[in-house]
């Protein structure tokens, strides 16, 4: 008997759709129908993977949640919500894999925005102004990669490739990482020196309970005078406020952030108009093909489900993301 699966959508369907449908008994639900459809599915997946419609639609009777819920994006802290962790029947999943080149190429992107002053020579040339002016190399310059998962192993690559001193920041420190060279702890007080030594901190950590608002006041307030911040990870790994006062005060020369506590992000942001920073739309890895790839994983995952075979990418949603030594195992 076929699994009936619900897909949370907001518009736009997964472009391999025909193909899921031949595996599994398909309904298709926005964020208003989903509390009617839900309740006795076998799988969910969250194609719309940033909402909170999931908790509010959660079945009360535990007998009656999916068994099985799939994230189409890297970070599943939407999901984590008191009645899906603490069920042992459900398995969560989700998308680890598909970001991590792109995302590398964005960072790399906004490091040289930012160092070169593209957006200045856009502004001057959209004012028809020549302003010749000096630019930072890139080269030797040192970045603290803060979260070492696949994708802050892909930034980590992409920045040594460039010639960027790098090290990384994490939940345990260790010494000739393959990637980072240094991962400091997260806690632990080389980060202080880490942050010292930074001339960018790029942020690729998931949100959990232990992440959330990590860089405070007092993180900021130890980066290097002059440093800049890159979040490509989660808007509230970070305290937006004190940011900007550190960035109007000119202690942090600028910002690249695609991601922020509320999105879109409110009109009346100071974010939107200090110097320095760059505001993009939560879009670091929307490249190409992106939309086939998340699909596929699914798909693929959903044929390993049919036929027994152990799942991609099982989250442990206790940390809130795929550990490697987690055994590949799911309900069902």
């Amino acid at each position: 008997m076929a699994d009936r699966l619900v897909v949370l959508h907001r518009g736009i369907l997964p472009p391999n759709a025909g193909a899921i449908e031949r595996l599994a008994d398909t309904v298709y639900a926005t964020e208003e129908e989903l509390p009617l459809l839900l309740p006795g599915a076998d799988v969910l997946f969250c194609w719309h993977s940033i909402t909170l419609a999931v908790a509010a639609a959660w079945p009360e009777d535990p007998a009656l949640a999916p068994g099985w819920v799939h994230v189409a994006a890297a970070g599943v802290d939407s999901q984590l919500f008191p009645a899906l962790v603490g069920n042992p029947n459900v398995v969560l999943t989700n998308s680890r894999g598909v970001y991590d080149q792109a995302i590398a190429e964005y960072v790399l992107g906004l490091i040289l925005a930012l160092a070169k002053d593209f957006p200045g020579t856009w502004e001057h040339q959209r004012r028809r102004e020549w302003r010749p002016r000096d630019s930072e190399r890139i080269g030797g310059r040192g970045a603290l990669v803060w979260g070492t998962g696949p994708i802050g192993r892909a930034i980590a690559r992409m920045l040594r490739a460039v010639g960027m001193r790098v090290t990384g920041a994490g939940r345990t420190a260790r010494a000739d990482d393959p990637d980072f060279g240094t991962v400091h702890a997260g806690d632990g007080a080389g980060l202080r020196t880490a942050l010292a030594d930074a001339d960018y901190v790029v942020l690729a950590a998931p949100l959990t309970q232990a992440t959330r608002l990590m860089v405070d006041a007092s993180v900021l307030a130890a980066m290097k005078p002059g440093a800049r911040l890159v979040n490509i990870g989660r808007g509230a790994l970070v305290d937006e406020e004190a940011l900007a006062r550190h960035l109007a005060d000119g202690r942090l020369a600028g910002a690249a952030l695609d991601v922020f506590a509320q999105e879109p992000l409110p009109a009346a942001s100071p974010l939107w108009d200090l110097p320095g920073v760059i505001v993009s739309p939560h879009t670091a890895g929307e490249v190409t093909g992106w939309r086939a790839d998340l699909a596929d994983l699914f798909l693929d995952n959903l044929g390993r489900r049919k036929e027994g075979r152990p799942l991609r990418n099982v989250v442990d949603k206790d940390k809130g993301y795929v550990r490697a030594t987690l055994p590949m195992t799911h309900s069902g």
